[in-house]
């Protein structure tokens, strides 16, 4: 059976960090916690389950805080666990059994990540694949009989395990904040997380989110350098900051930049949003037509399902017409 090391990242989580460990302590053969700043009874609550408590001070990297948890490991495997998490009784169970039969070959196994929309901040979905458990130290291997090279890619493991995920409030504003000190630092944001950045602020924004954001976003949306993708997502952000400042000049230039492509749901329902605020429920509807029904959704899912759905109805309502 493999041995596996559990790691974590936390502050400030008297409320929930027992109700987590108690669901996974006895399933772990190592429990490594990582304190980054807690003034409350974080640290007294781990020591009821582990002596491997370490400091680290938080310089708004959670790779780094994670890098230096897993450099605390000693087993086979590392979980990497999040205070907010829960395995129940069903799901301890297959974990256990993961652990009786997992193969050494196995880099990586992936788990399911549920309940991700009740305080989810950039998610579409409530339930998706993560990467959980980890080797701890990867074994180069050479392949094929002829040409040989080396195994690069990980073998990964997708399993029926699901995660339950409560967190107790949305992280939003603290994420916009990471994203926005490293963009005034000079850090180009990948692909990757400048679609993260995007798609956060479509689900969790407020105004004052989208504002902030705008500028960066505007610089994306004329970057050569930057992909399609990329380019769309920024325009779907620059539009809605446009739409809150009243900006119509913006507003246009961006919305047809978007529509020189396949459209997107969201620059569709920010154009019915904008003629619905001027009153034109005629122009408005044909616009939320065209999000639930003739364009995909790239950042929210719901601009292309229940908002424009809704939206719609009401200006059919207002127009004297039915559905």
């Amino acid at each position: 059976m493999i041995e596996i090391s559990c790691c974590m990242i936390v502050k400030n989580e008297e409320d929930r960090l027992a109700r987590c460990l108690d669901s996974i302590a006895d399933l772990m053969d190592e429990i490594v916690i990582v304190d980054t700043g807690s003034s409350d009874q974080t640290k007294e609550i781990a020591a009821r389950y582990t002596d491997r408590i370490y400091d680290f001070a938080w310089i708004d990297d959670f790779s780094a805080a994670r890098n230096f948890a897993f450099s605390k490991a000693t087993k086979d495997y590392i979980y990497s666990a999040d205070a907010d998490e829960v395995v129940d009784a069903e799901n301890r169970q297959l974990f256990l059994e993961l652990k009786k039969v997992l193969l050494p070959e196995i880099d990586i196994v992936q788990m399911r990540y549920g309940n991700q929309l009740s305080h989810g901040t950039a998610y579409n979905f409530d339930e998706e694949l993560r990467p959980k458990l980890f080797k701890r130290l990867r074994q180069f291997i050479w392949t094929e009989p002829i040409h040989e090279m080396i195994r690069l890619d990980p073998i990964i493991y997708d399993s029926d395990i699901v995660i339950g995920h409560y967190p107790g409030e949305n992280h939003a504003k603290r994420d916009f904040a990471v994203f926005q000190k490293h963009i005034r630092g000079g850090l180009r944001l990948s692909k990757r997380l400048h679609h993260m950045y995007a798609m956060e602020l479509y689900i969790s924004g407020d105004d004052e989110d989208f504002l902030e954001a705008e500028p960066f976003f505007a610089l994306t949306a004329i970057d050569p350098e930057r992909s399609l993708d990329e380019v769309k997502e920024a325009v779907c952000i620059v539009c809605r900051a446009a739409r809150i400042r009243g900006d119509v000049h913006q507003l246009l230039k961006m919305s047809l930049k978007d529509l020189l492509t396949e459209g997107s749901a969201e620059m569709c329902y920010e154009l019915g949003e904008y003629f619905f605020g001027k009153e034109d429920y005629a122009e408005a509807a044909m616009w939320y037509y065209n999000a639930a029904h003739e364009t995909p959704s790239i950042l929210n899912i719901h601009t292309s399902t229940d908002w424009p759905k809704e939206r719609f109805a009401q200006c059919q309502k207002i127009l004297g017409e039915s559905e």
